[in-house]
């Protein structure tokens, strides 16, 4: 077998929720690397912030301009304006970055790319920049994908259940004071969201258009539309900002072209590693965070519409819908298949 080729990586943004996913990643999966630097832009002062890496200790660095030359690929996990700024020097710099923030999403000239569905506009030219999508993006994309392939798809509605830590370590202290507040009869501030929401449920929490969408929810029917073209269903979504930790929760309305019945679903995902089928009580954010599966719960026949289902869908936001989609990019910019 021939020996991978080993690659110089560059970790932006090391110390928030995505960067240490990525770094999880990188260690566990063993990673050919020839070096590993990290950055964090919070850093001022060379030499004085510290982390581990597969066992060493390792520095994490201040981010200048320069400070990405000698990488061969770039994960870009600070927020969107760092990202932004460093990202764009990848062509000038030679490297290739991946962007986990959705700094670059809306750009058309950039592609987003979901690992196993579209992932093929790698072969023919490799990008400078590579925007990873929203997670939400990423799990319903594999969904639709592998329903298309076997029964063709006519319309899908989503339900999604938001996560805190979608806002990142903020959302996430948020919510732990907030039911620690509670639950011990103290005032409780609002930072993050402008409504409780510990035990509660937002469906707002960004200003929406004139139609009452977010940013957010345009986004995702867009990356959709981008890694699924050429697919003519009808496609729509909510978000719901829920009080959990982690994981995107998605009740999902599935019009079929072709008949089948429910075991037919599950038949088509038992086929694809990357599902894990499970009991409806064994398919909720607790039982789920940590993994890197998609896991499909409960599976409904609408018998009022033909052909018509509900799929219940958990996956990890910070895993399966960020790093595992960024660290297999990656593989497939540098280590393609041979012929």
């Amino acid at each position: 077998m021939k020996e991978k080729k080993k690659i110089r990586i560059a970790l932006v943004g090391s110390d928030s929720l995505r960067g240490k996913e990525i770094k999880k990643a990188l260690s566990k999966k063993r990673f050919p690397l020839e070096d590993i630097d990290f950055f964090d832009p919070d850093v001022k002062e060379e030499y004085s912030k510290l982390t581990q890496f597969r066992g060493e200790p390792k520095v994490i660095h201040y981010l200048k301009k320069n400070s990405l030359q000698n990488a061969d690929l770039v994960f870009l996990a600070a927020d969107k304006k760092v990202n932004r700024e460093f990202g764009i020097l990848a062509n000038k710099q030679n490297f290739h970055a991946i962007d986990l923030s959705g700094a670059f999403n809306t750009d058309k000239s950039i592609p987003v790319v979901v690992a196993g569905v579209n992932d093929g506009i790698i072969d023919k030219k490799i990008p400078g920049i590579i925007a990873n999508p929203h997670p939400a993006t990423v799990v319903l994309s594999h969904i639709f994908h592998v329903v298309i392939e076997m029964l063709g798809l006519s319309k899908a509605i989503s339900f999604i259940l938001q996560p805190v830590s979608a806002y990142e370590e903020s959302g996430i202290q948020e919510l732990a004071n907030q039911s620690y507040c509670l639950l011990s009869s103290e005032p409780l501030s609002k930072k993050v969201f402008s409504e409780q929401i510990a035990f509660n449920l937002l469906s707002q929490t960004e200003k929406p258009d004139k139609n009452g969408f977010s940013s957010v929810e345009k986004q995702i029917s867009s990356e959709i539309q981008r890694i699924l073209p050429g697919h003519d269903f009808f496609f729509s979504l909510s978000i719901v900002q829920a009080p959990v930790f982690f994981t995107y929760s998605i009740m999902t309305y599935l019009e079929l072209k072709k008949k089948t019945d429910i075991q037919g679903l599950k038949n088509i995902f038992k086929e694809h590693s990357l599902f894990h089928l499970s009991a409806p009580d064994k398919s909720g954010p607790i039982s789920v965070a940590g993994k890197e599966k998609i896991c499909i719960g409960q599976i409904k026949r609408e018998e009022s519409l033909p052909n018509s289902f509900w799929i219940w869908t958990v996956a990890d936001n910070l895993i399966l819908g960020s790093a595992e989609n960024a660290f297999e990019i990656a593989e497939k910019i540098f280590f393609k298949p041979e012929s």
